[in-house]
This record gives C-alpha cells, sequence and structure tokens, in this order.
C-alpha cells in the first residue's frame, strides 16, 4: 500500500469523526442562532473560553500518540498497556486541575467586557460546559489510544452516535419539546454535558470489552503505575498542551476583542469560526494520521518514510481544505442562512469568510508540520514556535488591525494568516532539520 492511501485510510475515519464535531458545533450553533442573536453571542464569548481549556488539554493528551504510535509499530502490546494506564492518571489530573482554573474565571467573567445584559445568559452555560470538559477530556484520552493502534473507527463511530444525542437534545431542551421545560442556551449546555459523559463511559467499556482489543484491555489491567512514563508522558505532553493553547487562545483572545464592538459582531465571529471549523477539522483528521504513521515509521527506524508521510500529508490537507473553501464560496448563501436572518449578522460573516479563506495555506502546514514533530517526538521547540508566533505576531497584529486601522472585526480576523503561516514555516523549518539531523542514524 503507497503512502498516501495508508494515509487516507487511517485519515479519512478521523476525519468522519471530524465532521462530526463539525456536525456538532454546526447544530448547537443553528439551533441556538435560531433562538436568538443574544444566545449566539453569549455562546461565543463561553466556547472560545472554554475552547481553550479542552483544546489545550487535548494538545497534552496528544503527547501520547508518538509513544502508542512507536510501540505499536514494533508491536510492542505490554508498552501500550501501560502508556495507556499512566496516560489516563496524568489526564485525569490535568482535566481537573483544568476545571478548577475555570472555576476561578467564573467568578470573574463580569471583567472581560462583555454586553452586561449577556451575563445572565453566559453563567449557567459556562458553568454546565466546564464539567462536560473532564469526560472530553476522558474520551480524546481513549481515543488517542484506538487511534495510535489504527483503529480510528471506533472513535469515529461513537462521535456519530454522540452527536445524534446530543441533537436530540439540543431540540428537546433549548426550545421546551416532548414535555421538557424550554432552557434557551442552558438546554444546549446540558446537552452537551449529557452526551460527553454517555460516549465516554461507552467507550470505556467499549475498550475493556471488545474482543478484538482483548491483548491491550489485558495489558491495561496489569500495567503498573511508573513514575517514569508519567514524567515521559508529562515531558511529551506538555509542549504540546502550550502550543495547541497558544493557538487556541489567539481565537479566543479575538473573541472578547470582537466582544468590544457589539454583539452583532460577536455573533458574526462564532458563526463564522463555526464554519472555519470544516475546513480546520478535515485538515485536522488528516494531520493526525500523518502524526501516527510518522511515529510508526519512527518506531521503525524509518526515517525516509517519515520524510514521505509528511510531504504527501501536506498536499492532501492542502487539497482538502481547498475543495471544502470552493465549497464554501459556492454554498455561502445558504450556510450563512443556516444560522440567522439577521442581514447585520450576515454581511459581516460574508466579509470575514474571504479572511477565513487567506489563511488556509498556513494553517495546513502549522497542522501537518507540528503533527510530523509529534510523530517524531520532537516537541519542546514547538513551545518557542508558537509563542513567537500567536502572542508576539498575531494577537498584536489583530488589535492593531481591528482597532488602530480602524479594520472592526475583519482587522481582528487578519491576525489569523499571520500567526497560522508564520508557525507553519517554523514547524516545517525545524522538521526538515531533523530529519536530515537523524536520517543517517536511524535509516
Amino acid at each position: 500500500m503507497g503512502k498516501t492511501a495508508e494515509i487516507l485510510k487511517i485519515g479519512i475515519p478521523i476525519m468522519l469523526g471530524q465532521a462530526c464535531v463539525v456536525i456538532l458545533g454546526f447544530a448547537d450553533n443553528i439551533m441556538i442562532g435560531w433562538y436568538g442573536v443574544n444566545d449566539l453571542a453569549a455562546s461565543s464569548f463561553v466556547n472560545g473560553l472554554v475552547n481553550l481549556f479542552i483544546f489545550t488539554e487535548l494538545g497534552f493528551a496528544n503527547g501520547m500518540t508518538p509513544l502508542i504510535g512507536s510501540q505499536f509499530g514494533v508491536r510492542d502490546t505490554a508498552g501500550i498497556g501501560r502508556t495507556l494506564k499512566n496516560s489516563i492518571c496524568i489526564n485525569g489530573i490535568i482535566a481537573f486541575a483544568g476545571l478548577a482554573l475555570m472555576a476561578v474565571i467564573y467568578v470573574f467573567l463580569d471583567r472581560f467586557g462583555q454586553e452586561p445584559w449577556l451575563l445572565p445568559l453566559i453563567r449557567p452555560y459556562y458553568a454546565v460546559v466546564a464539567v462536560s470538559t473532564l469526560f472530553a477530556m476522558g474520551f480524546n484520552t481513549l481515543k488517542q489510544f484506538t487511534d495510535g493502534i489504527c483503529r480510528p473507527v471506533v472513535a469515529m463511530s461513537l462521535l456519530m452516535g454522540g452527536n445524534i444525542l446530543n441533537i436530540i437534545g439540543n431540540w428537546v431542551l433549548i426550545y421546551g419539546k416532548a414535555g421538557f421545560p424550554e432552557l434557551g442556551l442552558l438546554g444546549a449546555g446540558i446537552s452537551t454535558l449529557a452526551s460527553r459523559i454517555l460516549i465516554f463511559i461507552i467507550f470505556l467499556l467499549y475498550i475493556m470489552k471488545a474482543p478484538k482489543l482483548r491483548e491491550y484491555a489485558m495489558a491495561f489491567r496489569t500495567a503498573a503505575y511508573s513514575g517514569r512514563d508519567v514524567r515521559k508522558l508529562f515531558n511529551l505532553g506538555y509542549p504540546l498542551a502550550l502550543q495547541t493553547g497558544m493557538e487556541t487562545s489567539t481565537f479566543t483572545i479575538s473573541a472578547v476583542m470582537v466582544g468590544w464592538i457589539g454583539a452583532t459582531a460577536l455573533a458574526a465571529h462564532q458563526i463564522t469560526l463555526t464554519i472555519s471549523q470544516i475546513c480546520f477539522l478535515m485538515m485536522m483528521g488528516l494531520a493526525s494520521s500523518v502524526s501516527i504513521l510518522v511515529s510508526n515509521a519512527y518506531g521503525r527506524g524509518d526515517m525516509k518514510g517519515v520524510g514521505q508521510y509528511a510531504s504527501r500529508g501536506y498536499f492532501l490537507i492542502l487539497g482538502t481544505s481547498v475543495l471544502f473553501c470552493m465549497l464554501i464560496f459556492l454554498l455561502r448563501d445558504g450556510i450563512i442562512g443556516l444560522f440567522t436572518d439577521d442581514a447585520e449578522v450576515r454581511a459581516a460573516v460574508l466579509s470575514l469568510l474571504f479572511v477565513l479563506f487567506s489563511y488556509q495555506f498556513g494553517d495546513g502546514l502549522q497542522l501537518c508540520f507540528c503533527n510530523a514533530l509529534r510523530g517524531i517526538q520532537d516537541v519542546k521547540p514547538i513551545m518557542l514556535m508558537a509563542f513567537i508566533s500567536y502572542y508576539l505576531i498575531a494577537i498584536p497584529a489583530a488589535y492593531w488591525l481591528g482597532f488602530k486601522a480602524d479594520l472592526g472585526t475583519v482587522g481582528v480576523w487578519l491576525g489569523f494568516p499571520i500567526g497560522l503561516t508564520i508557525a507553519g514555516i517554523f514547524y516545517f523549518v525545524r522538521f526538515r532539520v531533523q530529519l536530515r539531523r537523524n536520517g543517517p542514524k536511524r535509516a
């Protein structure tokens, strides 16, 4: 099987799983948007904050993928079971620490400069969605395991089922159907929490009981907790968490800045960000398959294969992104109309779509080569690269363009293509340097 076919074999199920996340985001925002513009603006602010924690924590959990992948490459079942057990331990600690920080932020939600009338909507929704991050983190930890042993269909299937449950829950709880009270935005949060709890429990039971995974379940049960393994996972996880956190916080800070402009701008920001997830999560699915296959090849000492997976993966990612951007452009009126009939919001979204299209090259570059670096376990340098790209360049550029150059929401969004492209160039250069340096020793 060729390298491109291998990437697609693993990447397509991951992409389909990511598509479920896109559908979930679309369903939430469409249902919330039709319930009210203020509800949509409040959800934009909350999701920006909570996603900062979720993606940072998920970035930390991703540290187990190169270990699982390299162990799977040499069929080290005992090592995989040990890695999974210690990952659950440390990721659980990280998830509860994140929840504690979110509890502190809850007290200061009125200090973020948002419209005062949004706070009664923001507070209860924030509290419920924050609790759901515990189960999102648990699910992703298990997903890294099944993806790492090249079984991405498992997580994909569960995400599909969870989506159906969440959409039904939204319909029932947002609008007050089937005898339930009309809870609006809070109903969407409760539905998210319930679906995340259920799919996590089902996922855990499947791993422990499925005949095809029996050898891994036994290895998990018999594995001992190891301080050495926990330290190794931490050293791989925290740079990825910081990189992901800095990237995600760029979008979070942008949501706060857009909130200074007004509720209409914030609603447009949320709609465009939801649409952008189509491109991002599809690319992320392919980038994850690159990371898995790179780690498999790296575990076998096949540095030529490492380079081939990364380069072919990038062209697949870029092609996928271009395809989705074309579809979004052609269907733009219908897609925007799914979220709102407010003429002012629709016009603002349309202007932001062109900025969204402009940063796909940089986003694909940084996604692919960050994941390739993850696959070869070279993760510490990306912290500095991310700090420079996002905090020293992207965020100041977004503020200056948005408020000093008086470009408003479009100016804030222009910080994204700048930061993402610079990060992508950094990661690409680092990967090529490491490939040349390690090739002769490991080939």
